[in-house]
């Protein structure tokens, strides 16, 4: 059987013991196409030198995630997404997380500062937030994003109007396979806002996540939403490439 064409839009491929394996694999697997996303300034030199070797495969993005937070490293960090944030397709992963140790008061301006460099470049967000949505979407309405993805989404529900309208998109992974939050808030997106991803090297119960398991997240979506998988490929397949603007971006194949 032929493999479904489908985009992973979230994976961690600096992360992967064998990067290079876990890209082949995915290729001859019927992926596309990965969002390679970084954590901090050595994740993010690590994922732009392996959208490098793959230009028009994986395409970098790059990131301070709330886990990482480090007042020694802000400035630092800050400044190196600023400079090098040309040569990406967004800006993550970044956000809020107030189970994480850092103050909410310090995630919150160095997450203000992020959506501000976004903003300067005219490119999405990927966003990491738990238990804290609501500030996270009004954030980024206040600094005029015109472009998000709440990643790994799993609700709240009655959150999902306001995202959508805004024209934000969120993304659904494996967890599908077992959590029954996330198969709740996927089935209520928008089928136009949904994205599809891996959050490789993400441990599912068994699975251990790479990008080719992006399929497993299709063949979910299908099956929590009674809909063709071949629908829900061609319609995600579209979103990430106008989120991202995969198909006139400078980083395609050349």
């Amino acid at each position: 059987m032929t493999p479904i064409p489908v985009i992973d839009t979230h994976a961690h491929l600096d992360e992967l013991p064998d990067p290079e394996m876990a890209i082949r694999e995915a290729q001859e697997g019927g992926v596309t196409g990965i969002v390679a996303v970084g954590q901090d300034i050595n994740s993010n030199q690590k994922t732009l030198e392996i959208a490098g070797r793959h230009r028009g495969f994986v395409f970098p993005a790059m990131g301070y995630h709330p886990w990482r937070l480090n007042p020694d490293d802000d400035d630092r960090t800050l400044a190196y997404i600023d400079e090098n944030l040309k040569d990406c397709v967004a800006l993550g992963e970044v956000g809020l997380d107030y189970k994480a140790k850092t103050k909410k008061k310090i995630q919150k301006a160095v997450f203000q500062e992020v959506l501000a460099i976004a903003k300067r470049h005219d490119k999405p967000v990927i966003v990491h937030c738990r238990y804290v949505h609501e500030t996270a979407y009004r954030m980024l309405k206040e600094a005029g994003l015109e472009k998000a993805i709440f990643h790994w989404y799993s609700g709240p529900v009655d959150s999902i109007p306001l995202i959508a309208a805004e024209g934000y998109y969120m993304s659904a992974t494996p967890a599908l396979l077992y959590n029954p939050y996330h198969a709740k808030a996927i089935a209520a997106v928008p089928l136009s806002n949904l994205l599809l991803e891996t959050d490789t090297p993400v441990q599912y119960q068994e699975l251990a996540a790479r990008p080719i398991h992006v399929q497993v997240t299709l063949q979910e979506v299908a099956r929590v939403r009674g809909v063709a998988a071949e629908e829900i490929a061609a319609q995600t397949t579209g979103n990430a490439e106008a989120c991202f603007d995969l198909k006139s971006s400078s980083l395609r194949r050349l």
